[in-house]
């Protein structure tokens, strides 16, 4: 049935003259006065988010907080957040490897949607409510992240043992993410119990809450049990990895690595190579090597999207084990024989 403007206008006339607007029509049950200001909410969205979310949205959120703190949650319109997404663009850091502020864009839609998503689970607001649900994410342009050819892994290499404080922390860091695959958070929260040296294996706790058993070379697996008895770590829950003075790594030393390697080799400044790019250089190997389901497997990949005969490509910890120890050369407790 096609609406009657003429009775759209007078039930509009109607709810003016009551106080009523359609966001409270559509928040239900919920009066406006019980629906919190940003300033009040924040803080137990933030809470909910975890350490992650407030470390990749927290200069996005605090910015929400000066532009809208004293507004109500349902008070902040879609065009409020749109507009904010191009200042953030517009100001974003220019950098060699940068997208013209779109990652700073696509960051503010997310941070919002955080806040949004926590309040319609609190039945503060209506689904249909969400302002920053109403504006589009730009459109993730396509990584520019590649494999590292042989001789360019191995300029990395010879320039961070050439140079440095600690040459031997950076060794075993690029030695381990070439041969894990992990992420930067994977080995910063190695423990002394996830190093297992008799099966060459360490246990990646990575995003998304995903733990896993990484097999390793015997090399590799030595030069970490030695690392952690020489530099202080001895109970089960302490940091493996961890500076020349005792004091557990931190993410710090990954950016004085690259920043260092950029200086000595400016092709790895120029193109902005980072510890991730030894991830796609690892399981591009494994993937043109050992096929798709190893390589994903390698990867600790465990999402269900995609094609469907993803969820038969699976491979075991002996056929990683494998990939392995062809990767590396070295014989694997665990490989297939």
């Amino acid at each position: 049935m096609t609406a009657d403007p003429a009775a759209i206008a007078q039930a509009r006339r109607l709810l003016a003259r009551i106080g009523v607007t359609l966001t409270d029509l559509q928040r239900g049950d919920v009066a406006a006065s019980d629906v919190p200001t940003l300033a009040d909410y924040l803080p137990r969205a933030i809470a909910a988010a975890g350490h992650g979310a407030n470390r990749t949205y927290g200069s996005y959120w605090s910015r929400m907080l000066t532009a809208w703190g004293t507004r109500r949650l349902d008070q902040i319109a879609a065009s409020d957040i749109e507009a904010l997404q191009r200042e953030m663009t517009a100001a974003a850091r220019s950098r060699r490897n940068g997208r013209d502020g779109r990652h700073a864009g696509e960051h503010v839609i997310a941070a919002a949607r955080a806040i949004y998503n926590r309040a319609i689970a609190d039945g503060l607001i209506a689904p249909t409510a969400s302002p920053a649900h109403r504006v589009a994410k730009p459109r993730r342009l396509p990584s520019t992240r590649r494999a590292l050819t042989p001789g360019e892994l191995d300029q990395i290499n010879t320039a961070a043992r050439a140079s440095g404080n600690d040459v031997i922390l950076d060794a075993l860091l690029l030695r381990l993410h070439t041969e894990t695959a992990c992420r930067r958070g994977g080995a910063l929260a190695l423990r002394v119990a996830d190093l297992d040296p008799d099966q060459c294996l360490v246990r990646l706790r990575e995003k998304g809450g995903t733990v896993r058993w990484q097999p390793i070379s015997p090399t590799l697996a030595l030069s970490l049990a030695d690392h952690a008895t020489a530099r202080g770590a001895a109970l089960p829950t302490d940091p493996l990895l961890r500076y020349r003075n005792g004091n557990p790594l931190t993410s710090r030393r990954y950016d004085h690595l690259w920043k260092r390697l950029g200086h000595q080799l400016p092709w790895i400044a120029t193109q902005g190579i980072s510890t991730h790019w030894l991830r796609h250089t690892t399981l591009t190997w494994v993937e043109r090597h050992f096929g798709y389901g190893i390589a994903r497997a390698y990867a600790g990949h465990t999402d269900s999207t995609g094609p469907a005969t993803t969820t038969y490509i699976k491979a075991d910890l002996h056929a990683v084990a494998t990939a392995l120890a062809a990767l590396t050369g070295q014989p694997h407790p665990l490989a297939h024989p």
